[in-house]
């Protein structure tokens, strides 16, 4: 199983996504993300999203806050420990990412880009200031097929 962090870099009423168009086998190829990578051994979470930030955006974050932890579990993509951060104060320039393109996007318009559907969820659970929370998102292909918000099912729609 792998172990990731995700960050969402806020500023104003923007969150500065990376739509992944950049490289080869690309599980989330065509997808919008926040910013992060897989944890290297000897990193913690919050080392490895400070690198990885630095690494795809250039920026340092300077107040990075946990927010929880999503579990992705797949038929057809290795399983995932998803660690997933916010930012609302960083220091740099904005560089050119080998991944994919940076672009600041409105949080009202999130929801139209192309996400994994569970990404939806926790967007909303970071919109509404929650914190702590555990997410567990069981994909089937690229449907998502159930989810659990601390323990609980989550109904999922469409």
């Amino acid at each position: 199983m792998k172990e990731t962090t995700l960050c969402y870099i806020e500023r104003n009423n923007e969150y500065l996504m990376l739509h992944r168009t950049k490289k080869k086998n690309d599980a989330n190829h065509d997808k919008w993300l926040g910013i992060g990578g897989h944890i290297e051994p000897g990193e913690t979470p919050m080392d490895c999203v400070l690198r990885e930030a630095k690494e795809e955006t250039g920026l340092l974050l300077l107040d990075c806050r946990y927010r929880g932890i999503v579990h992705f579990r797949s038929d057809r993509w290795e399983d995932e420990e998803m660690h997933l951060f916010t930012a609302t104060r960083y220091a740099g320039e904005l560089i050119t990412c080998d991944e994919g393109d940076l672009e600041w996007i409105d949080r009202d318009r999130l929801l139209a880009l192309t996400l994994w559907e569970g990404d939806k969820i926790f967007l909303k659970l970071l919109r509404d200031g929650t914190e702590g929370f555990e997410l567990t998102l069981n994909y089937e292909g690229e449907h998502l097929a159930a989810a659990k918000l601390n323990g609980k099912e989550l109904t999922i729609g469409g």
